[in-house]
C-alpha cells in the first residue's frame, strides 16, 4: 500500500508540473525556448543563435535541435513538455538502478518513486521545464554510464556527447583517466571533439561566436554577478572583485576546488559508490565553470546518494539539506537577515562546495556503512486505555535529535505556517462579520471586556509601553527559551513536548482558513492599536501593515497558544514551586496583553487554549504518555547497574537493543525467579560488577556507569 501511494505520489507531481507549465500564457512559457524559436520551426533560418545572447547552449545544441525546424510552435511547446517529463522519469528510474550496493529489498522498491518526486520538486526541474531547456539531458547521459551493464566504449561516447552540449563535463573525462580507465576517456575526449566539429562545419559563424568570441559561452545569458549564477565566478563579481585580481583568484580557487573534489570523485568511485561520484564531479563543474544556472544544477540533487554520519539520527542530515537547498527558495531556507541572506542567495553554490570538497562521505568498507550507531528508543508507555497509543511501531528516541535537523525542520515549519497564515482568505466583508459574531457571543457571555481594559491600556503610559513591548517582542523569547533548555537539558521531554506545539501549530492554520476574523483593532468601533498606531480603515489594505501578514488570522490567538504550552511544559518540569506558579500565571498574563493591545477578543484566547490542549490530547492518543516521566524513570535505571541479560538481571535495552525497554524491578517486587532486590551500594555493588564481567568505571550523582 504505502509503495502504491509513492508512486501515486510521484505521478501526481509529475502531472501537476506539466500541467503547471501548459497553463502559463504563451508569452511567459518555455521563454528561453521563445528566445530562439522562429516563425517557422525551432531555429532562425538566418543570423545568429546568439545574436540577443539569450542563446547559452554550445552550437552542438543548435545543431542537434534542428530536425525540429518543421514542428509548429504550439505543437512544439506541447511535445517539449512532455518530453522533458519522459526523460525526468527516466533520470529517476536510472538513479534508483545506480544506487550503490547492498540495497536491501525495501530501499530498491522505494527508491524509483521517491526519485521522480524528488527530482520534479526540485527547482532545476522546474526550471528547465519552465523555460524549455535542454540541461536534463547531458545529465541523464552520465548517469546512464554508471549502470552496470554500461560497457568502457558507451561511457566514453555517453561523456563525449554530454561534454558536447556542456563542456565543463569534460572533467568526468579526467575521472575516467584517473581511475584507470583511459581507453574510455580518450573516447570521450575524442566523442566531444567530432561532436563540436560537426557542429562547426555545420554552423562555422555561431560556432566562432561561441568558442571565440565568448570562450566556451562566457558572458552568454544574464549578467554573470546576477543570482542566478551560482559559480565561483559569479560569487567573486558579486562580493565586488573584478579585473585581473578576480580572474587570479577565481584560478586558484577553481584548482583548489578541482583538485581535491576529482581526487575525491576518484576515492568514491574506486569504492564503487559510482552516483557519488558523478555528483561529485557534476558539482565541481558547477563550482568552476564560468556560469552555473539554476537548471545546470542537477548534480547536487543526486549527492543525496552519499551517507554521512556515524550515528543513525544524523544520516538524514545531509539528504534534508541538500533536498531544502534544492527545493526552497531563499526566503524559505534562512530568516531575513543580512548575514544569513548572504548564505541563502548562495545555497546551491555551498552546498556544491561541500559535496565536492567537504563533505566526509562513508566508504563501502566502513562498519558504519550499514551499521550506524543505534538511537536509544523505548517502548511506548502503557496507558489505562487498551488502545492508547494508536502508532504502538514507533518507539520514543530518547537522545537528543541531531541540532542541524532539527533547526532546518523548524525554519521550514515556521516558513510554512507563515505562509499559508498569510494566504488564508482575508476578505474584510467576512472578517468583519464574523466579528461582529464573537462581540456578540461575549456579550451573551458577559465576557465582552475587552473596549473597556484597552481604553485603560491605551491611557496609561508605562502600562501601554510594556504590554506593546512584551507583544512584539519577549513573547517570542519564552517559546524559543524553552526549547532550548528542553534541547540542552531535557531531550527527551524536548522529543515530547515539541509534538503537541506542533499539532496545536496546525491546528491553529486550519482555524485561520476557516474562520477569518477582524481582530478588535481593526473593526471600527473605537479600539485603539497601542502597537501600530491608528489604521486607515478606508484603506482596504489598512495601509502597508497587512502586506506583513494576514491581519484577519485571529482566532484562535496562537499567542495564547503557545505561552500556554509553555506554562504546562514548565510546570511538570519546573523543580521548584514558585517556577511552576509563574508557568501558570504566563498564559493568564499573555491573555491580559492580547485583550489589552486590541489585538484579540477573549474567545481568541479561549481558542488558543483549546487547540493546545487539542495538540496534548492527539499526542497522547498517538505517542501514548511517558515524555515528561523519561528522565526520573532511566535516571533509576542507570542508578541501579545492570548486570549481563539474564532472567535475575536488568536488562541493558535501556540503551537501545532491539528487545525494547524494560523497567528494573523494585525491591521486594515478585518476579518469574521470586523477590528480587536491586544490588548493594558499595562494595556489594562492585563485586556484584565484578562478578557479572563488567567493571565500574564511575558512580556520581547520576548513577554508576559500567563497561
Amino acid at each position: 500500500m504505502g509503495l502504491v501511494a509513492l508512486w501515486l505520489l510521484a505521478g501526481v507531481l509529475a502531472v501537476r508540473q506539466a500541467a503547471a507549465v501548459l497553463r502559463l500564457p504563451p508569452d511567459e512559457r518555455l521563454t528561453d525556448l521563445e528566445t530562439w524559436i522562429g516563425h517557422q520551426g525551432v531555429l532562425h533560418v538566418s543570423g545568429s543563435l546568439y545574436d540577443g545572447d539569450s542563446f547559452t547552449g554550445t552550437p552542438f545544441s543548435g545543431l542537434v535541435l534542428k530536425p525540429l525546424t518543421q514542428a509548429a510552435e504550439q505543437s512544439l511547446g506541447v511535445a517539449w513538455t512532455f518530453g522533458t517529463l519522459l526523460l525526468v522519469v527516466v533520470l529517476g528510474l536510472v538513479v534508483a538502478r545506480s544506487l550503490p550496493g547492498p540495497v536491501s529489498r525495501r530501499t530498491s522498491l522505494i527508491a524509483a518513486p521517491l526519485a521522480i518526486s524528488l527530482l520534479v520538486l526540485s527547482l532545476p526541474v522546474r526550471n528547465t521545464f519552465t523555460l524549455g531547456q535542454t540541461s536534463i539531458i547531458p545529465v541523464l547521459l552520465v548517469v546512464l554510464t554508471v549502470l552496470p551493464r554500461t560497457s568502457g566504449r558507451q561511457a566514453g561516447v555517453l561523456i563525449g556527447v554530454a561534454a558536447a552540449l556542456q563542456p565543463s563535463l569534460l572533467l568526468f573525462a579526467v575521472v575516467l583517466w584517473l581511475i584507470g580507465r583511459r581507453r574510455a576517456a580518450a573516447l570521450a575526449g575524442a566523442t566531444f571533439a567530432v561532436c563540436t566539429a560537426l557542429a562547426w562545419a555545420a554552423m562555422p559563424r555561431d560556432s566562432w561566436t561561441y568558442w571565440g568570441h565568448h570562450i566556451g559561452g562566457f558572458g552568454l545569458g544574464a549578467p554573470a554577478d546576477s543570482l542566478a549564477n551560482q559559480s565561483l565566478h559569479g560569487l567573486l563579481l558579486r562580493i565586488g572583485l573584478e579585473g585581473p585580481a578576480e580572474l587570479a583568484l577565481l584560478t586558484v580557487l577553481a584548482v583548489v576546488v578541482a583538485v581535491i573534489g576529482l581526487r575525491r570523485a576518484v576515492r568514491y568511485a574506486r569504492d564503487g559508490q559510482l552516483l557519488l561520484a558523478a555528483a561529485i564531479t557534476g558539482s565541481v563543474a558547477l563550482a568552476v565553470s564560468p556560469t552555473s544556472w539554476q537548471h545546470q544544477q542537477l548534480w547536487i540533487l543526486l549527492a543525496v546518494v552519499g551517507r554521512v554520519g556515524r550515528r543513525g539520527s544524523d544520516r538524514l542530515v545531509w539528504p534534508v539539506l541538500v533536498v531544502l537547498a534544492m527545493s526552497l527558495n531563499r526566503t524559505a531556507l534562512l530568516p531575513d537577515i543580512e548575514i544569513l541572506g548572504h548564505i541563502g542567495y548562495n545555497a546551491p553554490l555551498l552546498a556544491a562546495l561541500a559535496a565536492a570538497c567537504l563533505v566526509p562521505f562513508l566508504s563501502r568498507t566502513s562498519p558504519r556503512w550499514d551499521d550506524p550507531e543505534p538511537t536509544p528508543v523505548a517502548e511506548p508507555a502503557r496507558s489505562r486505555f487498551a488502545w492508547v497509543p494508536l502508532l504502538r511501531v514507533l518507539k520514543r528516541p530518547l537522545s537528543r535529535p541531531n541540532l542541524m535537523l532539527e533547526l532546518m525542520l523548524i525554519r521550514v515549519g515556521y516558513f510554512a505556517y507563515s505562509w499559508i497564515r498569510g494566504h488564508a482568505p482575508d476578505e474584510r466583508s467576512v472578517a468583519e462579520g464574523h466579528g461582529d459574531q464573537v462581540l456578540t457571543l461575549e456579550g451573551w457571555l458577559h465576557i465582552d471586556i475587552e473596549h473597556w481594559f484597552n481604553a485603560i491600556v491605551a491611557d496609561t503610559g508605562w502600562l501601554k509601553d510594556w504590554m506593546n513591548w512584551y507583544y512584539s517582542t519577549f513573547h517570542f523569547l519564552i517559546p524559543l527559551s524553552l526549547l532550548g533548555w528542553l534541547y540542552l537539558r531535557r531531550p527527551a521531554t524536548y522529543r515530547w513536548a515539541r509534538t503537541p506545539l506542533a499539532f496545536a501549530t496546525l491546528l491553529a492554520l486550519v482555524g485561520f482558513w476557516l474562520y477569518p476574523l477582524a481582530p478588535p483593532r481593526l473593526m471600527g468601533l473605537g479600539y485603539v492599536d497601542t502597537a501600530h498606531g491608528p489604521q486607515d480603515l478606508d484603506n482596504p489594505d489598512f495601509g502597508a501593515l497587512t502586506k506583513l501578514s494576514n491581519q484577519y488570522a485571529a482566532m484562535p490567538s496562537l499567542h495564547v497558544g503557545w505561552s500556554l504550552w509553555c506554562g504546562v511544559v514548565i510546570a511538570i518540569v519546573a523543580p521548584y514551586v514558585w517556577a511552576k506558579v509563574l508557568g501558570i500565571l504566563y498564559p493568564l498574563l499573555t491573555t491580559a496583553v492580547i485583550v489589552g493591545t486590541a489585538n484579540h477578543y477573549v474567545l481568541d484566547a479561549i481558542g488558543g487554549a483549546v487547540i493546545v490542549t487539542a495538540g496534548f490530547a492527539l499526542q497522547y492518543v498517538f505517542l501514548g504518555v511517558g515524555g515528561a516521566r523519561t528522565r526520573r524513570r532511566h535516571r533509576c535505571r542507570r542508578r541501579w547497574a545492570p548486570r549481563s541479560p539474564g532472567p535475575e538481571g536488568w536488562s541493558r535495552v535501556w540503551y537501545g537493543s532491539a528487545a525494547g525497554s524494560t523497567t528494573p524491578p523494585r525491591p521486594g517486587r515478585r518476579t518469574g525467579q521470586g523477590a528480587v532486590s536491586p544490588p548493594k551500594r558499595g562494595l556489594g555493588l562492585a563485586l556484584s560488577g565484578m562478578t557479572s564481567g563488567s567493571s565500574v568505571v564511575r558512580r556520581g550523582r547520576k548513577g554508576v556507569k559500567m563497561r
